[in-house]
């Protein structure tokens, strides 16, 4: 298997977007890694555009392209095709951060191109390696800043699509001669939403579990479903007691706390993610947290319960 370390530089309308298609990929790059982690090809190609013929300033201000460049390009579907190709049948992509793939795929489905995948991509996000590597496991740098921690010589300019595949995959082997087994924490795009039960994802990091249910019609029915609402010990498989059942602050995100006997508190947070068509699909991770990580739930559950009784004793007040 390969790692097809990958960076996109996309276009925009430089006025009201009335496209289906917000970001418009203008080239594609990238570096090719054995499992040696050598570097053994590369791909760089320029895309016409089709949609947005101008440039977005901020396009220009940030990536090195002009129209005469663009105009030289070869069409999406032709450049995508050659690029699969070149990509061979095993692989994974390597990406900075979490926004190319998704575009990519959207690209694709614009032109009418065969998915990626008939679920969620997996994928590795080399900003978070570095992160859990080097940093806290939270925060997300820049490419440039990694480039820089790691003393790596910069020996082509960034901000193309080319170069900044080329330093990923600089700052990638270099996270893997410190670090191998940082792979196990996978990523997952999710522009392709799982289509039933069997296709859902469940996977247990060392710090904490993550699920990526099938779709629902509505948040509601989300929440009742067993999978999504259970806070099973993801450690041992235990059940664990329920100290406090779901709830959520803004409608998009909920918490729980849970108790495992032999593991202690879980924290359970629910992201609610629409999808294309109207429907809702969950992102779900339980953690182990300390006792004053699981007072601060506690807080947060009792200050939401003040707010709201605040806002009801307000609108019976309005109405005397």
């Amino acid at each position: 298997m390969n790692y097809i370390v990958l960076d996109l530089e996309w276009n925009q309308s430089a006025g009201k977007n009335d496209y289906e298609l917000p970001f418009e990929i203008v080239e594609i790059g990238a570096v090719k890694l054995n499992r040696k982690f050598e570097i053994v090809d590369r791909f760089e190609q320029i895309v016409k555009p089709q949609i947005y013929h101008s440039i977005h300033f901020m396009t220009s201000k940030i990536v090195h392209v002009d129209k005469e460049e663009l105009d030289r390009g070869r069409p999406f579907p032709e450049v995508m095709q050659e690029f699969l190709k070149w990509c061979g049948r095993k692989y994974i992509f390597c990406i900075w951060g979490t926004l190319d793939l998704t575009e990519l795929q959207k690209n694709m489905c614009y032109y009418g191109m065969d998915e990626l995948s008939a679920g969620p991509l997996k994928y590795y996000d080399i900003q978070k390696f570095f992160s859990l590597t080097y940093e806290d496991g939270k925060s997300r740098r820049a490419l440039e800043y990694a480039v820089d921690q790691l003393h790596i010589e910069k020996d082509i300019p960034f901000h193309r699509a080319y170069s900044d595949a080329y330093y990923t995959a600089k700052v990638f082997m270099e996270i893997n001669r410190k670090d191998p087994s940082v792979e196990k924490y996978v990523s997952y795009d999710v522009f392709m939403v799982p289509q039933s039960k069997r296709e859902e994802i469940r996977v247990n990091f060392k710090t904490y579990a993550k699920y990526i249910s099938r779709e629902f019609t509505d948040k509601t029915i989300a929440m009742e479903d067993k999978a999504v609402s259970s806070t099973r010990c993801y450690v041992c498989g235990r059940t664990t007691k329920k100290k406090i059942k779901w709830f959520s602050v803004n409608g998009k995100h909920y918490y729980s706390l849970s108790y495992c006997k032999r593991h202690g508190y879980l924290k359970g947070k629910v992201r609610m993610k629409k999808t294309d068509t109207g429907n809702v699909y969950v992102v779900k991770t339980l953690k182990l947290i300390s006792p004053e990580e699981a007072a601060e739930i506690w807080e947060k559950q009792d200050k939401l319960r003040k707010m709201r009784a605040e806002k009801r004793k307000a609108h019976k007040s309005s109405k005397r």
